[in-house]
Parts: structure tokens; C-alpha cells; sequence
């Protein structure tokens, strides 16, 4: 099960193509520069953590409610 939940995310960002783009955005910097800013994630992928960062409320989003 995707942790965090597509519905709890959709509370931080409104639409599901932001999302996507955000968080794909986010993994591939994660990947390319391995700078996290969580200590600790549930996910192993970069997709995840890219995920778990924004549900945390580690990134800011331009234009998000």
C-alpha cells in the first residue's frame, strides 16, 4: 500500500498532475544529488521518499492550496 495515501497527498496538493510532476521533479534530484531532508523514510524508491517529503511538508510548492 503507497504510503502516503493518494487522498492525504491530494490534501496538500490539489491536482493529481501537480503531484506527479512534483514528486517525479523531486525523486530524479534525489537521485542525481542524494540530498535528502528527511532523517528517516518508509520508502526505499525515490518516487516514495520524494512522496513522504512532500506529505511531511519538507517541500514547498508553488502555487499548492
Amino acid at each position: 500500500m503507497l504510503y502516503p495515501s493518494i487522498d492525504k497527498l491530494l490534501n496538500v496538493i490539489d491536482s493529481k498532475y501537480s503531484l506527479v510532476t512534483v514528486s517525479a521533479s523531486r525523486a530524479r534530484r534525489l537521485q542525481e544529488e542524494s540530498n535528502p531532508l528527511m532523517e528517516n523514510y518508509k520508502s526505499h524508491k525515490f518516487v516514495g521518499k520524494a512522496l513522504e517529503e512532500l506529505y511531511a511538508g519538507e517541500l514547498e510548492v508553488k502555487g499548492a492550496n
